[in-house]
């Protein structure tokens, strides 16, 4: 039994025990004690705990694994070491990545038909059909997700940790051999930092230097650009409210808000609200945006996609007439 106010560590103590002697038994215990003692722990709790519970992940079984790594995401939410959890947390993504790969392919070698959504019970009847260790990557996916979205929230962890890319590889793999879009953590493998944004404003003939970064979509990334642009009267339109912008850089919530551009890329074709920044084709080392009047007016809750994730856009600088004219050079005209 358990006593005291730091019942948390504790039960971190007796899991890294069971876990150190490979008592399953043990761990389950320990674990389920840790779950429950979570529900009261404190931040300075939270803060010790998450790199012990990241240490842990290689020894701990594959299923029980993502379930650890779920509790070591909530640890950096409330304050543990983001850097110190990540690499653990993402060598066992791109595991379990891997894993459902291997999933789909035996699904599809033993008679096709519709997938189990990842969320579903796993069944007997699946194991005997792709194999143990293939069918518990597929249905702990989404625990996966969620630890690495949760690491993926802080900039260090986009700056430092290797092996992101490889991980957006295996989620598009798998995704692409499923049709199940793991839309959560692709989008945050795709976020952007300090990254240089050339836009021009196609009616006014301007262009502007800009840097973006921890930007998760595009409709965060298009009221942020009407703030800057419109906001700091550099092109016409009607400017989002201070609030409106707020939300999209790091305060909490939503607000309504429309719409002031269509956003298209150097071809001429849209780049979609519903995308993310990577999607802006790169021209000459910046990602090259063209504004055009929007078609129709359209609305959505001004925020950010990852409500944990501060985002930013600044404005470097004006072009010249000069210089903007140089990049008009390199776009087409707009297509409907």
């Amino acid at each position: 039994m358990i006593f005291g106010k730091k019942k948390f560590l504790a039960a971190v103590g007796d899991f890294e025990k069971a876990a150190g002697a490979r008592d399953g038994e043990a761990a389950e215990r320990a674990f389920a004690q840790l779950y429950q003692a979570a529900e009261k722990a404190g931040d300075a709790e939270f803060r010790e705990a998450g790199p012990r519970l990241a240490a842990l992940l290689p020894s701990v079984p594959q299923g029980p694994r993502a379930a650890v790594a779920v509790v070591t995401g909530a640890c950096v939410e409330r304050g543990a070491d983001p850097s110190a959890c990540a690499p653990a947390i993402f060598a066992g993504a791109r595991a379990g990545f891997e894993a459902a790969a291997d999933f789909c392919a035996r699904w599809a070698e033993t008679g096709g038909g519709e997938l189990p959504e990842p969320d579903d019970e796993l069944t007997d009847e699946i194991i005997g059909r792709t194999g143990e260790e293939p069918a518990i990557g597929w249905f702990t996916l989404p625990q996966w997700e969620m630890a690495c979205v949760a690491m993926l929230g802080h900039r260090s962890v986009r700056r430092e940790s290797a092996g992101t890319a490889e991980l957006l590889a295996l989620a598009e793999r798998v995704t692409e051999a499923s049709g199940h879009e793991f839309k959560c953590l692709t989008y945050a493998l795709r976020v952007l930092d300090d990254e240089p944004l050339v836009v021009l404003h196609r009616e006014t003939g301007t262009g502007y230097v800009l840097r973006m970064t921890g930007i998760g979509d595009n409709f965060q990334l298009h009221t942020l650009l009407a703030g800057v642009l419109i906001g700091g009267q550099h092109v016409p339109g009607d400017a989002p409210s201070a609030q409106e912008v707020a939300v999209c850089r790091d305060a909490p919530g939503q607000v309504p808000t429309q719409g002031s551009f269509n956003l298209a890329g150097p071809d001429g074709a849209w780049i979609f609200n519903e995308g993310t920044p990577s999607d802006i084709p790169v021209v000459d080392g910046a990602r090259l945006l063209v504004l055009d009047p929007p078609p129709y007016r359209r609305g959505w809750p001004a925020g950010r996609f990852f409500p944990g994730m501060p985002g930013d856009l600044v404005l470097d600088r004006v072009l010249d007439e000069a210089e903007a004219a140089e990049w008009f050079a390199k776009v087409q005209p707009a297509k409907g």
